[in-house]
């Protein structure tokens, strides 16, 4: 067990920036194709975080030409390059699942000030 934990450990994250639910943020993703490796960015809404430890997940959201995208990222996973939060939000729920049913404007949560 104590192999398992100091395993665990040492594959943690340690840059990683404080983020909540509602925060905007932009996530560089290294992507593989074929031999050669590039950094793509998806950045968006955080509509939901899950988990704890090594299996942290957390869950981005944007509109991207019309069509609502979504796309879950493990947190202490190697092909994320870095997080950048660029926008603070508050809210006062832990999923934001009810974006999905807005548009425009709708879809906008309160800054921090």
């Amino acid at each position: 067990m104590e192999k398992i934990q100091a395993f665990v450990n040492e594959q943690l994250k340690t840059d990683i920036p404080q983020f909540g639910i509602g925060d905007g943020v932009k996530v560089y993703i290294r992507i593989t194709e074929g031999e050669k490796q590039r950094i793509q960015l998806f950045e968006g809404t955080v509509i939901a975080k899950h988990g704890g430890g090594i299996s942290e997940t957390f869950t981005v959201r944007r509109v991207a030409s019309g069509v609502g995208v979504e796309k879950t990222f493990p947190l202490h996973s190697p092909n994320i390059d870095k997080i950048v939060v660029f926008r603070e939000a508050k809210v006062r729920r832990a999923k934001l699942y009810y974006l999905r049913d807005r548009v425009g404007k709708a879809a906008k949560v309160k800054e921090k000030v």
